[in-house]
């Protein structure tokens, strides 16, 4: 199925399947994980939490994420990527709402956990999508605009969540989680009217039938020649995924709790800052991943994960001014784009039809990182009274993922 009107050339229903998972993305990693760090401050405020479980409620949605990835490639063969994202995407809309009626720490943790079992389930399943539905020639820039969603939720965060919080005050975080959880479950009913699993579902071929690893590739592999897990390619991306989950989620939800604890900014002035991360986010998926399209993905992963590393490295520092504002810069221009690189990248190595497990893979090494980084961080900040000891555990790690990705070996035609 194509959509087209008279006198125009039609558009590939793919397209629509990446516009629908900017939507998705928007929801479950959006608002069900980065709006965290704008809500993180009042919330603290509120009930009283410490450094140390601050890190622990955002190593708690990493955690529901991992669950997640273990056990959703068995449910998404039985019921399809389709039902199963509208599921998860569901969970987390529910959930968030329930946050909005926490009274303790112990109640929000939990629930966060079930937020990151929604979110880990939704995005999984609808990067798979981007090898399903494109050949290897666009599967970066495919990924690419479904992860800048991500940076369209957090602009909306940035300005909606500190307006809620003038009109209420230091309850307004509850009014926060509960808009978004609804905006959520409506996101949730749009992708299972939009979304369909493969384009043989229309009818479709898939575009590019000449490359092949998309199709040729993949169906050898799918008939067992390719072993995801016996293959070194895989671990190697596996590890670089666990250093970019392990420090840019240290980043993602300490930041705006540095700038109004730690550099005394006001909470709409920090929000201001994380909307230009946002803003800046938007491109870095559909850039990055063409540029891992035309140069390799090990060319755009040593690119982006340099970025990262001076971004770290400047806010570690406490440098002033701007040298603070060229950290967010730098950190908004890369912020989604290895998992735009790494779910082309998968299906560069595995072939099409193998993607949904090879990426599933990945991403399970990816949460134990996601699960480790802000904990560390938490702690770390409690014990020295500051984040910077963080952020330069983060720039080291960085710098190791530069490495790993100078050397990592492309797959063979």
């Amino acid at each position: 199925m194509s959509v087209s009107r008279p006198g125009h050339p039609s558009i590939y229903y793919g397209w629509v399947i990446v516009a629908t998972g900017a939507l998705s993305t928007l929801a479950c990693l959006g608002f069900g994980r980065f709006a965290l760090g704008m809500l993180l401050p009042s919330m603290a405020a509120t009930l009283g939490l410490t450094y140390a479980q601050m890190g622990y409620i955002s190593t708690g949605n990493f955690v529901g994420y991992l669950v997640s990835v273990f056990f959703s490639g068995m449910i998404v063969a039985r019921i399809g990527q389709r039902k199963f994202i509208f599921l998860s995407l569901l969970l987390v809309g529910l959930t968030m709402a329930l946050l909005s009626r926490s009274e303790a720490f112990a109640g929000m943790l939990a629930l966060y956990v079930l937020t990151g079992i929604g979110s880990g389930g939704a995005n999984v399943s609808m990067m798979s999508l981007a090898s399903t539905w494109f050949a290897k020639k666009s599967r970066g820039k495919a990924a690419g605009f479904m992860s800048s969603g991500s940076g369209i939720a957090i602009i909306f965060a940035g300005f909606f969540i500190p307006l809620v919080n003038r009109v209420n005050g230091a309850e307004g975080w509850r009014t926060s989680w509960l808009s978004l959880g609804a905006i959520v479950v409506l996101i949730a009913f749009l992708c299972l009217i939009l979304l369909r699993n493969r384009p043989a579902d229309l009818g479709l071929p898939l575009p590019g039938d000449d490359d092949h690893v998309a199709t040729g590739g993949a169906r050898t592999r799918a008939n067992g020649k390719f072993n995801i897990y016996g293959n070194k390619a895989m671990y190697h991306l596996g590890a670089i995924y666990f250093l970019f989950g392990y420090t840019y989620v240290i980043y993602a939800t300490f930041i705006v709790t540095t700038l109004v604890l730690e550099r005394g900014l006001s909470e709409a002035l920090a929000g201001n800052f994380w909307a230009v991360v946002g803003f800046l986010s938007i491109f870095s998926g559909p850039v990055f991943g063409s540029i891992s399209d035309r140069l390799g993905r090990r060319a755009g992963l040593v690119i982006v994960f340099s970025t990262q590393f001076l971004a770290y490295l400047l806010v570690a520092s406490g440098l002033p001014g701007i040298f603070l504002y060229l950290s967010i810069f730098l950190y908004g221009m890369v912020a989604w784009s290895i998992p735009s690189i790494m779910a082309a990248a998968v299906g560069d190595y595995a072939g099409a039809e193998n993607a949904p497990r090879a990426l599933g893979f990945i991403t399970l090494i990816f949460g134990l990182g996601q699960i480790s980084g802000p904990a560390v961080a938490g702690v770390l900040a409690e014990y020295s009274g500051s984040f910077s000891s963080s952020f330069y555990m983060a720039a080291a790690l960085a710098a190791a993922a530069v490495l790993l990705s100078a050397v990592l070996t492309m797959p063979r035609r």
